[in-house]
């Protein structure tokens, strides 16, 4: 994984390439509200954000499959109703509406927020939730209409369900509260059961898959072969090559900033990544894979040299991205640009023969170098001096 210091935080992804995930590494502050922050932004986001408009069209789609409306008075999606959405993809479609949507709100006769309403699919009528805003108490009642637990809720009694009558009554705890709350338990929640299930197998005196079989009393009991003795004939495994650790990803717009638009950076190198990066389904391109191995493998060549090169990709989703791609006019899929912003000036990676690694490492060496042309900084793309004395500092005392 490329750890060369502690802590370290990276964030695994999964792509659609088996065996290849997306590796972001973790540039933020040290205090536990940054990193709770960058790993409820890391939450694969499965919830559809409908309005009045769109309401009909989502709701006449797969008529067939459970579906859950999530109606709320904020303007984002919060992290316990992303990690409810993917505990159920597939099962239960979900969506958000805001309280402004009012022909969605009347439909449903929704007056408190948040509300959770589930249709069960068909002809059956909506359900409203009346627990608490857990993920333990929407998991028992969301369980009830997801689609791989229906022939089995099917055989046992379920509970009575009135149309947009709440099942139990609501927590005393605000919403707002319990949302929060909820989303900062809910990884502490699958870790301890992940950890149980784990150490219930292995302490069992019959493991998962294996078969058990009767020793007559008189069977003599046979020495072990020494697991550490290697046959002469057995081959040795063949050497594979090593592949250079992802270069590290600026996912927040204060990330970007700090480590290259600061007044007293020097130069970096950026790998700026198309949408279809952040979105979970969709696979890597090949411009950007390619560009992306190109800068490790460059990076990973400097490294062992003692070298120090600044080398990072920024995903679309970083709120910085669109604002360089924009001062600097950058269109294409996937773009490389250097930038200095100590100094003013930015370089753009204009190849036309694609991002082989030859030929980036060429455009990096004659930017070492300082051969070429480069263009003046936009304004406004570097941060003033007195913001970034202010986060240093407040960064300074609060650490892990």
């Amino acid at each position: 994984m490329g750890v060369q210091g502690f802590p370290t935080l990276k964030i695994v992804k999964p792509s659609k390439k088996p065996g290849k995930p997306i590796v972001e590494d973790y540039q933020g502050g040290r205090t536990a509200k940054d990193i709770v922050d960058a790993v409820k932004q890391a939450i694969p986001n499965n919830v559809k954000r409908i309005s009045d408009k769109g309401l009909n069209a989502w709701l006449d789609a797969n008529n067939d499959t459970a579906k859950a409306i999530l109606f709320s008075d904020k303007g984002t999606t919060g992290a316990l109703i992303k990690v409810v959405a993917t505990d159920y993809l597939g099962r239960i479609n979900f969506a958000q509406v805001r309280n402004k949507e009012t022909a969605a709100i009347e439909m449903f006769g929704i007056a408190t927020y948040p509300s959770l309403v589930v249709l069960p699919g068909g002809t059956e009528p909506p359900v409203l939730f009346g627990g608490s805003f857990s993920k333990a108490s929407m998991k028992e009642f969301l369980d009830q209409y997801a689609s791989s637990t229906k022939s089995a809720s099917a055989q046992k009694p379920k509970k009575e369900q009135k149309p947009l009558v709440a099942e139990d009554e609501p927590s005393a705890q605000a919403p707002a509260e319990a949302e929060e709350t909820a989303a900062s338990a809910s990884a502490s929640s699958a870790f301890s059961s992940a950890s149980s299930s784990h150490a219930s197998e292995e302490g069992s005196a019959t493991p998962r898959g294996a078969t058990t079989e009767t020793l007559d009393d008189n069977s003599q009991p046979t020495e072990s072969p020494d697991p550490n003795i290697v046959p002469e004939d057995t081959p040795k495994p063949a050497a594979m090559p090593g592949l250079a650790p992802p270069i590290p990803a600026l996912v927040e717009r204060v990330f970007l900033e700090q480590r290259c638009l600061g007044p007293k950076t020097t130069t970096c190198i950026l790998a700026l990544l198309p949408q279809a990066v952040d979105d979970e389904q969709a696979s890597l391109p090949a411009d950007a894979s390619t560009a992306l191995a190109s800068l490790a493998e460059i990076a990973e060549k400097h490294s062992e040299r003692g070298g120090k090169l600044f080398i990072f990709s920024v995903p679309a989703r970083n709120a910085g991205h669109g604002a360089l791609r924009e001062a600097m006019q950058l269109s294409k899929e996937v773009e490389l640009v250097a930038v200095n912003a100590k100094r003013g000036w930015y370089r753009r990676y204009e190849r036309a023969d694609g991002f082989g690694k030859n030929a980036v490492e060429n455009w990096v060496d004659a930017i070492r170098l300082g051969e070429g042309g480069k263009a003046s900084l936009p304004d406004g793309l570097v941060v003033e001096e007195k913001e970034s004395a202010r986060e240093s500092k407040t960064e300074e005392h609060d650490e892990l």
